[in-house]
């Protein structure tokens, strides 16, 4: 089963997401972004979620993770939650 590692910031609007996505493009870190503005739990981790198995995660979300370039920023992503930058680290 193919596991990856990735780092998001989720907000409420695209708005919010398009403003954090040219923050991180002047070269503010992704990190301290996802503690201050990251609405998920994770965000006091700096946005890690660890790693996990494709599926765990809602297709949208899922799709970036295991179809796009690593070490990109992607985004903004709409899933239920709202919307998500998301850098996928690694995969397996």
């Amino acid at each position: 089963m193919a596991t990856a590692c990735a780092l998001h910031i989720l907000v409420k609007t695209e708005k919010e997401a398009k403003a954090l996505l040219i923050q991180i493009k002047k070269g503010k870190n992704f990190g301290q972004l996802a503690k201050r503005h990251s609405l998920c739990p994770s965000g006091k981790k700096g946005g890690d979620l660890g790693e996990f198995r494709r599926g765990q995660m809602v297709k949208a979300f899922d799709d970036v993770v295991f179809k796009k370039d690593l070490l990109t920023v992607h985004g903004p992503v709409k899933t239920r939650f709202g919307y998500h930058l998301i850098k996928t680290l690694y995969r397996n």
